[in-house]
């Protein structure tokens, strides 16, 4: 195996980030060539368990020092033997493998039709029931499919799916945006929540307008039930007077039983003692309910799996 430094790009000092980028585009593909030629430390017999032509090896080899400028091998007729600088690459080198290696296994397992992976994010209120009815309802269908979760607020799960972090979210309002694919599911009706000794505690039904004097502790700007709640006072005829700001429709129920204001809420999961929640009935309060996911992001069978789950449960998705 001739062996000449005449040429190939070679790393030094002054190398800027292009010149970085072009290396490591060079050394990837030669990288498994010569941890091969140096654990049998034959180019030959490298070449057979590789199935690849010799010549080929040798070649990889030889540009591969050229590249970094520095002998891998003493080379001993046929055999070869590594130098100390090929020694320590060869470390370092294992070590790359080997976590490449790992990503691999890991994506091929996150994307096995039966036991994959989907990362899916929902809303905080939908965590207490229609989450887990979901999930089990799926399983029972593909019991090995694994879930990584994420709750969050409307925006921040977007975000998420932007990043590549989510494959699916539920999410409200149903979001418009043209990197995003998004489909309607369901409405959830949204009730105003008043402590049980307000005087309002004894109706049933109410205008929304009747509550245009009260103080109101609602969830922070940035949350999709927050925009709704402006939206529906100023339907109403009315901004609202914002006493508490929270991040969690709980919470806001708690401060609602401390007689520290009104809410607009949707259903919660479990009665809460202390409050009375009433029907509007006008303007019509609803959110919709919707799933997202990033236009044009391929899925992997588990993904398209539950995505088509999802879509069949339009207008069922919610608990009754």
């Amino acid at each position: 195996m001739a062996h000449q430094h005449s040429s190939g790009v070679r790393l030094s000092p002054s190398s800027d980030t292009e010149d970085m980028a072009e290396m490591s585009k060079v050394l990837a593909p030669r990288l498994a060539y010569f941890a091969g030629v140096a654990r049998t430390e034959h180019v030959t017999r490298a070449a057979q368990e590789m199935n690849v032509p010799q010549s080929t090896l040798s070649r990889a080899m030889v540009r591969l020092e050229q590249d970094l400028g520095v002998d891998l091998f003493a080379r001993h007729g046929r055999t070869v033997s590594l130098t100390p600088a090929g020694r320590t690459f060869l470390t370092s080198v294992e070590r790359a493998l080997a976590e490449v290696e790992r990503a691999a296994e890991e994506v091929r397992a996150d994307a096995d039709p039966a036991t994959g992976k989907v990362a899916f994010g929902f809303l905080h209120t939908m965590g207490a029931e229609t989450v887990p009815g979901l999930l089990q309802a799926f399983r029972a269908e593909h019991p090995r499919v694994r879930f990584s979760l994420v709750q969050n607020y409307g925006e921040a799960m977007l975000e998420r799916l932007r990043a590549g972090e989510l494959d699916l979210c539920l999410t409200s309002p149903v979001p418009d945006a043209p990197d995003l694919v998004a489909r309607r599911l369901d409405e959830q009706k949204l009730r105003l929540v008043v402590p049980a000794d307000h005087s309002l505690a004894t109706r049933r039904r109410v205008r929304l307008a009747e509550a245009a004097d009260e103080m109101f502790v609602t969830l922070e700007p940035g949350y999709g039930l927050r925009r709704i709640t402006d939206d529906l006072c100023q339907e109403a005829g009315f901004k609202p007077r914002v006493a508490f700001e929270g991040e969690e429709a709980e919470t806001l129920r708690g401060l609602v039983a401390a007689g520290l204001g009104v809410a607009l809420l949707p259903p919660p999961a479990v009665p809460r003692p202390g409050v009375v929640e009433l029907t509007v009935t006008a303007p019509r309060a609803v959110r919709e309910i919707g799933v997202a996911w990033l236009d044009g992001h391929p899925d992997t069978p588990p993904v398209a799996a539950f995505k088509r789950f999802l879509l069949s449960r339009r207008g069922s998705l919610l608990p009754t």
